[in-house]
Parts: structure tokens; sequence; C-alpha cells
């Protein structure tokens, strides 16, 4: 029952994250598009950045008591890789974060009726900068790596706990600054591969792509969570 009701806040946590973070995206680009004046790139990546940062702390609030709110592939491998987490849990967690990013996908394509967008990841042509692969890829691992290593250190004391969610939500928005000109800013697997599948419907460029945002993170989480567990025990 307990693994039952982590799961349903991983669920809960990560549809949410995909409905506000990824359709603030979508509703930031469509607003742009309809009143047809040049907004600078700067202005929308602040508002995407600080929309995936907010969220994060809400849900840190809301669900972190019940599940940690890893709400993040990459996240949940860190803490496997660290020891906090057995393979079970980490298997469970991982399903109920890519379930609940296709549902909150999902209800994105019911509240815009269409699939178009979604706030997918892309390189590329699909990159506002027009950065390649390599770039891109490069940018995701030092995106989650930074993010990583700040929720490992701001978990790793009980004195820490009630700025816990401010800190990881800050630091979310934080790499979304730097990393959404670039890629849109993943770090998160199930956040990229929830609206890629739904977007398939319309254009199948971002489910072409999106395995760079599944190894990417999960590369940088990996690096991220050897070298903490370096560096803390040293330190002891």
């Amino acid at each position: 029952m307990n693994d039952l009701k982590k799961c349903i806040a991983e669920f809960i946590g990560t549809a949410v994250l995909v409905i506000f973070g990824c359709g603030s995206a979508v509703a930031a680009n469509t607003l742009v598009d309809y009143i047809s004046v040049p907004v600078p790139l700067a202005l929308t990546t602040l508002l995407i950045a600080f929309a995936f940062g907010l969220v994060i702390v809400a849900m840190a609030y809301s669900i972190g008591n019940i599940s940690g709110c890893h709400i993040n592939p990459a996240v949940s491998f860190a803490m496997l890789i660290s020891g906090k987490m057995n393979a079970k849990e980490f298997g469970l967690y991982v399903v109920s974060q890519v379930l609940g990013a296709i549902a909150g996908a999902a209800l994105l394509v019911v509240m815009f009726g269409s699939s178009a967008a979604l706030g997918t990841n892309g390189y590329g042509a699909a990159s506002a900068l027009g950065a390649n692969m390599g770039q891109c890829f490069l940018v995701e691992v030092v995106l989650t790596f930074v993010f990583i290593t700040a929720i490992l250190g701001v978990t790793s004391k009980e004195e820490f706990k009630s700025t816990t969610g401010l800190v990881i939500g800050l630091t979310l928005t934080l790499v979304h600054i730097f990393g959404v000109p670039f890629t849109g800013t993943s770090v998160n697997p199930a956040r990229s591969l929830g609206p890629a599948l739904l977007n398939a419907f319309t254009d199948i460029t971002a489910l072409s792509q999106v395995w760079l945002f599944i190894v990417a993170p999960l590369v940088g989480a990996g690096i991220a969570a050897l070298v903490y567990n370096f560096l803390s025990k040293d330190a002891q």
C-alpha cells in the first residue's frame, strides 16, 4: 500500500509538471503567434523557466513527504546510484512518472485542442538556437548534472528540509533559463517522452529525437551521483 501511494504521488506530480510546465510553454508561444508582435526569446524563456520552477516548488511541498517528489526518472536514477532506493522502487517510480507525463500531455491536447508542440524538446531545426545534436547532448548532461547535484546536496541534511522545495525549484528555474534556447530544457526523460508521444500524431520530429532527452539526463544524473558520493564521503 505504501508503494502504491508513492506511485500515485509520482504519477500526479509528473502529470502536474507537464501540464503547468509544458503547458506554459505552449501558451506563451501560442500567445506570441496570436498577437503577431515580435517578443524577445529571453522573455518567453523566463516565463517557461519560472513555470517549471514554481510547479516543482508546489509539488515538493505537496507530495514530497509521500514519495520524495522525484517526478523525474533522472532524479530516481541518481537516488538508485546513491543507494537511497532499490531497483524495485526505481522501476515503480519510473513507470509512474512516464504514465503521469503521458497523462499530463493528453490533458494538454484536450485543453489546447491540438497535439502540436506540447512543449517538446529538440535539436537542429527544433532548437531555437539551431544547436546540433552534440551540442544539445552536452547541454543536457551539464544541466542535469547541476540540477541533480543540487538535489543531492539539499536533501542530504535534515536541517535543509524546510527549504528543500525552494532550492530545487529555483535550481530548475536556473537550468531552464540557460537551456531553453538550446533544447527547450529537458533534464527529465519522462517530461520529454510524454509530450513527444502525443505530439507524434501531428509531427514525428520530437519522438524521433526524444532518445537524446532520455539518455543525456540519465548520463548527467549518473555522473552527478557518482561525483557527489565521492565528495561527500571524502568530506566525512
